[in-house]
C-alpha cells in the first residue's frame, strides 16, 4: 500500500497537473518565444508533432514509475525515479509549446499512460535486466522518432526543434544508463510489437 500511494499520485499529477521543470533549459533559445513568424499551417503541423511528443512524455512517465514500482532493487528504484524526474522537464517543455501553439494535448491520455504503465509493469516483473532492456529500445525507438521530426518540423519554429533536439539528447542518455545497468538485448519480434504499437499511438494521437 505504501508504494502504491506515490504511485496513484505520480499518475494524477503527470495526468491532471501542469508540469513543472525542475532545471533550466540548456539551448541558446527562449522557450517563451511567441510564434507569430509561424504560418497557421505551421502552426498546426508543429502543434501536432509537439502533441506526439508530450504523449511520449506521458508515456515515459508511466514507464518509469511503472518500473520503480515493479522492482525489488533499491538502487533500480532511484535510478527510474530520477529518470521520471528528469522526463517531467520534457513533460512541461511539450505542455508549453503546446499552449504557445494554441494545440492541445491528446485526448487520450489517460489510455496512453495506462498502456506504458502496464507494459512497464510487466517488464519489471520479469526482472531488472527486463525492464532495463526494455527501457533502452523504448528510447531507441524514442530517439529515432525524435530524429524524424527534426527532419519535419517546419524550418522556422526554432523553439520546438530546440526542445526536441534537446530531448533527443536526453533520451539517448537515459538508453545508454540503461544498458549500463545491464539491459538485455529484447527478442526481435518484441522490438517489431513495441514498434507497432509506437506507431499506433504516434498515428492516433497526431489526430485526436
Amino acid at each position: 500500500m505504501n508504494s502504491l500511494i506515490p504511485t496513484v499520485d505520480a499518475a494524477l499529477r503527470t495526468l491532471f497537473a501542469p508540469a513543472r521543470a525542475s532545471r533550466a533549459f540548456t539551448q541558446s533559445i527562449t522557450l517563451g518565444e511567441h510564434p507569430a513568424s509561424l504560418s497557421d499551417a505551421d502552426k498546426t503541423h508543429a502543434g501536432a508533432l509537439m502533441r506526439v511528443n508530450h504523449v511520449g512524455e506521458i508515456c515515459a512517465q508511466a514507464l518509469y514509475t511503472a518500473g520503480a514500482l515493479a522492482t525489488s532493487n533499491p538502487v533500480t528504484k532511484e535510478h527510474f525515479l530520477a529518470a521520471a524526474k528528469e522526463e517531467t522537464d520534457h513533460l512541461a517543455w511539450t505542455q508549453a509549446r503546446l499552449d504557445e501553439l494554441g494545440a492541445r494535448p491528446s485526448l487520450l491520455n489517460p489510455l496512453w499512460y495506462a498502456g506504458a504503465f502496464g507494459l512497464g509493469l510487466i517488464a519489471g516483473k520479469l526482472g531488472d535486466a527486463v525492464s532495463f532492456g526494455f527501457v533502452s529500445e523504448t528510447e531507441a525507438q524514442v530517439e529515432a522518432h525524435l530524429r524524424s521530426h527534426l527532419d519535419s518540423l517546419p524550418a522556422g519554429d526554432h523553439v520546438s526543434r530546440a526542445i526536441v533536439a534537446e530531448m533527443k539528447a536526453d533520451e539517448a542518455r537515459h538508453g545508454q544508463e540503461a544498458r549500463d545497468l545491464g539491459a538485455i538485448d529484447l527478442p526481435a519480434p518484441v522490438k517489431a510489437l513495441m514498434a507497432a504499437a509506437a506507431k499506433v499511438m504516434t498515428t492516433v494521437a497526431h489526430r485526436i
